[in-house]
């Protein structure tokens, strides 16, 4: 017998709140991380850029389970991770006529974070096969 539309509705907006609580478990390390770095480091967007994109390397190297993706994935990196950030950086560089130092920010972090997520998914796929 097929479910009622209120039973289908109940056990979705279940598992929507449960979801959303992993995703908030994961941002409040993730937020104060970041935090954390901003204090001590003035320039940290390339620091938790980098440090995200290696720790998201690593769970995609891991074999899937969306429970791990949604707290550590989207929580935690998407919290510590920031994309406006870097690109207010570089348009404040272009605006203020450093057009190399711009272009520096976005080599370095491209650079940078590519070789980190590429390490992060040798890391994850190494500690599967152990």
């Amino acid at each position: 017998m097929p479910q009622s539309s209120s039973t289908a509705n109940q056990f979705s907006l279940r598992q929507d709140l449960s979801e959303l609580a992993l995703v908030a478990l994961g941002a409040v390390p993730g937020a104060v991380m970041r935090w954390q770095i901003g204090s001590h480091l003035h320039d940290n967007n390339v620091i938790v850029n980098v440090l995200g994109a290696f720790v998201l390397g690593w769970l995609v190297g891991l074999p899937l389970r969306p429970k791990r993706q949604l707290l550590v994935g989207i929580g935690f990196c998407g919290s510590l991770t920031t994309f406006s950030s870097w690109m207010v950086d570089c348009v404040t560089f272009i605006a203020q006529g450093d057009w190399l130092a711009a272009l520096g920010l976005i080599g370095l972090t491209l650079g940078l974070g590519l070789g980190a997520a590429a390490l992060g998914v040798v890391v994850g796929r190494s500690l599967v096969k152990r």
